[in-house]
């Protein structure tokens, strides 16, 4: 009987939180409202002031929620752009998508930590349980503490398909609804270990080689980094209007000045690693 409350209250819970998130997107009027990633989000808040301020009269929302969520209010009309961190389902493919910058997913832990390099395998079975200790990796005596995003979190995602492959993600991991939240858990725990998007390591944790190859820019352009997604914008069909310019605008040299600044890799920089279409076809 418990356990069946609780379910009720978690479903009560996912749709309360669907609703103020859709909500939040339709009070967004008179102007653009792009949702989605929050891996894209903070990039996208950069490209949207700084087209603001040379764009007078309009206006650009940018509104978190995940790449699912904001795949979704675009579908349903509460936004007119949605943020994803992954590439589309074959059940979006109906919707049209831009990749608008590259970015690779970086494993971090605490700085502290002896650790420098790990391969793919071993990653695999530290977020699977299988390996539980830093000892059994060359570190030190101490538990690992797995910090995750949330499922339909596009890092997630990508980190599933990128890393995992059809090996799951243990339910003993910590969940994150956001980048910057599992990268607060990692700077505060000497043992812990999570993934975020390169852009967002910052001093305060590190990023480890992944068979031997450090996660850089120049490392991702030359294809030796592999552990790479694609940050897109997506929208119900071909953009229009504002939709239209501020695509655009991200697209433009200035635009992709900007992320790559910020610590991405501009469209024109990588032959679609992933797979991914072309910047002006659907996806």
């Amino acid at each position: 009987m418990r356990k069946r409350n609780i379910r009720f209250y978690l479903l009560i819970s996912a749709i309360l939180g669907a609703s103020l998130f859709l909500g939040g997107c339709q009070r967004s009027k008179g102007g653009l409202t792009v949702a989605g990633s929050t891996s894209v989000q903070p990039f996208a808040e950069i490209l949207a002031e700084d087209y603001m301020e040379h764009q007078s009269g309009e206006k650009i929302f940018i509104q978190g929620g995940g790449s699912s969520a904001g795949i979704q209010a675009v579908r349903t009309g509460a936004a007119q752009a949605g943020m994803s961190s992954r590439n589309l389902t074959n059940q979006e493919r109906d919707l049209v998508s831009f990749p608008i910058a590259y970015d690779a997913i970086a494993v971090i832990v605490h700085p502290s930590n002896p650790i420098q390099d790990l391969s793919i395998e071993q990653i695999r079975k530290i977020f699977s349980g299988a390996i539980r200790s830093w000892e059994e990796i060359g570190g030190k005596s101490h538990p690992l503490t797995l910090v995750t995003r949330e499922e339909g979190s596009g890092t997630r995602e990508a980190f599933q398909h990128l890393i995992m492959g059809k090996t799951e993600i243990s339910l003993k991991c910590l969940v994150q609804d956001s980048n910057g939240a599992i990268r607060q858990v990692v700077a505060d725990d000497p043992n812990a270990v999570g993934y975020i998007s390169l852009g967002l390591v910052n001093n305060k944790v590190k990023g480890l080689k992944i068979d031997g190859v450090e996660a850089t820019i120049e490392n991702i352009r030359m294809k030796r980094y592999r552990v790479v997604r694609p940050f897109l914008f997506v929208f119900k069909s071909e953009p229009d209007n504002t939709a239209k310019r501020f695509l655009e605008f991200v697209l433009s040299e200035k635009g992709q000045k900007l992320l790559v600044h910020e610590g991405l890799v501009g469209v024109a920089s990588v032959a679609a690693p992933q797979g991914e279409g072309k910047p002006n076809g659907n996806d």
